[in-house]
């Protein structure tokens, strides 16, 4: 794969986020230190704040309470250093492909250079024969493909995804996950991931982040309960035993059983 070179990882830091809409406490106590080039899993249990908490980071919502700093720097509002990656593709329907792409581009690019990291970023992601092509003319992942490469074409110091495959059929997740880590390696960026997908953190992430609510907080507040690193380098054997042993206690800390109790009746 051709690299983009330009893109420079950026360390993140969030202190003490709150959120709180009207007297609903969404986040509370949230501290999370996220080193450059490093890839962070987010989970937790639905309408759990992960996708707020994706949100106060790069600067698309304010926290309450607390300070989010990219590089040393405050975040500010819609961070030109952070790029996003929705469930969704959000392609206009009547541009091709490359011009979808090219929209992500930073301002003041020329011409010249523009194109030409369209084409970098289009073979990046293995869509170079589909560059003329428009959104109805090409499948669901290739979409999240070109919505990756979109994402990527600001050069981002943080990448923000929120559920980026959930709607993907599950091999076309595999080969995206697959895609992310290729991406990952030759143009390093951080990557904040909120995934509903115990596997698929596993499977990226250097380390997951597991949210939760305490039952000593009244507020309902949701914290992080627990981090939890990930052995081995990537890409890593999705068999391996201590994945699996992890994925039980990733699950169980979701309040998911993974022990099937069999009854027998009286005969």
């Amino acid at each position: 794969m051709t690299s983009t070179s330009t893109t420079t990882a950026l360390p993140l830091a969030l202190t003490a986020i709150s959120r709180s809409f009207g007297a609903n406490d969404v986040l509370g106590g949230i501290d999370l230190d996220v080193a450059a080039g490093e890839i962070i899993a987010i989970l937790g249990p639905s309408g759990g704040g992960k996708s707020t908490l994706l949100r106060i980071a790069g600067g698309l919502d304010q926290p309450t309470g607390g300070t989010v700093t990219i590089d040393g720097a405050p975040v500010a509002a819609y961070d030109p250093r952070c790029a996003v990656g929705f469930q969704e593709p959000r392609l206009l329907p009547w541009r091709t492909v490359a011009q979808n792409v090219a929209l992500g581009l930073p301002r003041g690019v020329g011409k010249t250079d523009a194109r030409a990291r369209v084409i970098r970023l289009l073979e990046l992601v293995g869509l170079s024969h589909a560059a003329d092509l428009r959104p109805r003319e090409i499948s669901g992942g290739m979409a999240q493909r070109a919505s990756l490469a979109r994402a990527l074409a600001r050069n981002p110091g943080v990448l923000l995804l929120d559920e980026p495959f959930g709607a993907l059929d599950a091999l076309t997740r595999l080969k995206m996950q697959d895609l992310l880590l290729d991406v990952h390696r030759a143009a390093p960026t951080t990557v904040l991931l909120v995934t509903h997908d115990v596997e698929e953190a596993l499977q990226l992430a250097d380390r997951v982040v597991l949210l939760g609510t305490p039952a000593a907080d009244r507020s309902g507040a949701t914290t992080i309960s627990r981090i939890v690193p990930v052995p081995g380098a990537r890409p890593r054997d999705r068999g391996d035993a201590r994945l699996a042993e992890l994925r039980a206690e990733l699950l169980a800390g979701l309040g998911i059983d993974t022990h099937h109790r069999i009854t027998t009746g009286t005969p």
